[in-house]
């Protein structure tokens, strides 16, 4: 187990909104938010959010709202919005306008909204709760922009929830995972200060708000006075040419979006010359494509982020040093996602459930959220350790208390420099009785010339046994040079049974390849020859 002293600052902010207050009482005059050519200072963005939080008491019927659905795009709505909703004390539930409504509907549903901002009326109704509208005047600053904010935050205190993300469910029902101020407060006072952000700073807004990596980018920023600059979708697939033509100094996506700028040929040597800092989470990083990414922000400081949402973002940070090729190698070919943050607990648990180097990581500390939404949801996802390192799983009965561990169902290894993420432990299949991780399969994929990406899925085969077949994206690729290349790598047994060479890999909206879109495909795709 690793730990921290996890002394209290009391200094510190204990909400979110008191976050972003500091900075614009700090930073009042600089800009806080750019999107297009329109820019909104921090002045200016408190006042058009203390504006909109009026508005929202005075529709939840005079008092502050308990949970506010926040239903807008990329505009400056979504971040006024946001901030209103904090404002009034308010926990915060992104919805998404490019989600079916059906999806709103339910995570609405879920979540028990009582109001709904939107910019869309007839969008807005699918929640089925009373809308906010915010038009175009009501993010629109005035010449009293800079009046005197009048009343107080709302009454949110650190065990009170901050936002809700809705993940997938195992049953196909959205699942809730609520995140208390006091977690993402915690995260914020070792994050904000890693990576020299100040006014002038310009960091880039590439997750959408139902992703909580979107949390990161918003208060990142916001912390410390920087600029958030929020990119179209279009802007956000030519990472490239957004990083130069916005000037950003800050980046940070998942590893989805350098692999489009990898296959659009933009990630060339030295084509990032300004860029200062490159962060990447979400999912695994593959080691070409950070050494790619590298190479083209040679002035940029690395970093690989790890952490569910239920651990608040991110929990883990591996930094590499400066020489590429120090860089460690890894069993999958991925990036190690380093050691545990300074108030945070990691246990390694081995298959029989004790401690150990391989096995599911466990996570507990400040940042680990409170339990799901729906209780039921709690049950087999927690478990308790005694002192003697007997495990007792938590079957939802009795108190979920800071004790217990979240099992994150993540594999890991410990190596000399850190964690390294193998894979899912749902992603680990029997094939004729050998049992074979996905992630000892892409790994050597990936480092295959030409592949940016590659997944591994276990399909029935003729006989009815499973075995694997696996696609790549990339430049020039041929399937039957890769199964030459993997024939030197891996035994006959761990070699799939074909590979598929797609245009384009299929991912979710948060930009992680999608493995049900994959499975789909290569079900369905006829034998390639070896």
């Amino acid at each position: 187990m690793t730990a921290a002293s996890t002394t209290a600052n009391t200094t510190a902010p204990r909400t979110l909104y008191e976050v972003f207050s500091r900075a614009a009482a700090a930073h009042p005059d600089a800009t806080a938010l750019e999107i297009g050519d329109e820019r909104l200072t921090y002045a200016e963005l408190r006042h058009l959010a203390d504006r909109a939080a009026a508005r929202l008491t005075a529709a939840a019927g005079g008092a502050p709202p308990r949970r506010v659905g926040l239903l807008a795009g990329r505009t400056a709505a979504a971040y006024v919005g946001y901030l209103a909703i904090l404002r009034t004390g308010a926990t915060v539930v992104p919805l998404n306008p490019g989600f079916p409504p059906g999806r709103n509907a339910a995570v609405a549903g879920a979540a028990g909204l009582d109001l709904t901002i939107a910019e869309d009326a007839e969008a807005g109704k699918e929640t089925g709760v009373p809308l906010l509208l915010l038009d175009r005047d009501d993010v629109t600053p005035g010449a009293d922009h800079a009046a005197t904010v009048a009343a107080e935050p709302g009454p949110a205190g650190p065990d009170d929830v901050a936002y809700v993300i809705f993940t997938s469910g195992s049953t196909g029902t959205p699942k809730g995972v609520p995140v208390l101020h006091r977690n993402i407060c915690t995260h914020l006072a070792h994050i904000a200060q890693r990576y020299a952000i100040g006014p002038g700073s310009r960091l880039s807004q590439s997750f959408e708000l139902t992703f909580d990596g979107s949390v990161h980018d918003l208060f990142v920023a916001w912390a410390s006075g920087g600029t958030l600059v929020v990119p179209t979708q279009a802007q956000l697939m030519a990472p490239v040419k957004f990083v130069n033509s916005r000037r950003l100094t800050h980046w940070f996506s998942v590893p989805a979006i350098a692999s489009f700028a990898s296959r659009l040929g933009t990630l060339r040597p030295d084509s990032m010359p300004d860029l200062r800092w490159s962060i990447f989470g979400g999912e695994a990083l593959p080691a070409p494509l950070a050494r790619a990414w590298q190479a083209a922000a040679p002035r940029s400081t690395l970093e690989v982020l790890y952490g569910p949402t239920e651990t608040t973002i991110s929990c883990t940070q591996y930094r590499p040093g400066p020489r590429v090729e120090d860089w460690p190698q890894t069993p999958n070919g991925t990036m190690p996602i380093g050691e545990p943050y300074p108030t945070t607990e990691v246990v390694v648990l081995d298959e029989q459930g004790r401690p150990g180097d391989v096995g599911e990581l466990c996570v507990r500390g400040p940042q680990r959220f409170p339990g799901y939404l729906d209780a039921a949801d709690d049950a087999g996802r927690f478990l308790a350790i005694d002192d003697d390192g007997t495990v007792h799983p938590y079957d939802g009965n009795g108190p979920l208390t800071e004790a217990h561990w979240y099992r994150t169902g993540d594999r890991v290894a410990r190596e000399d420099f850190g964690l390294v993420h193998l894979g899912r432990t749902d992603h680990q299949v029997k094939v004729r009785g050998y049992r074979i991780e996905l992630g000892e399969v892409e790994g050597p994929l990936r480092t295959r010339p030409g592949v940016t990406e590659a997944a591994v899925v276990a399909v029935p085969g003729p006989d009815g046994q499973q075995e694997l077949v696996a696609a790549v994206s990339g430049t020039g690729l041929d399937a039957d040079t890769l199964f030459a290349g993997l024939r030197d790598r891996l035994p006959e047994y761990m070699l799939p049974r074909r590979i598929e060479v797609l245009a384009e890999m299929p991912h979710n909206t948060n930009g992680k390849i999608d493995r049900h879109a994959v499975l789909a495909r290569v079900g369905q795709s006829a034998p390639t020859a070896r």
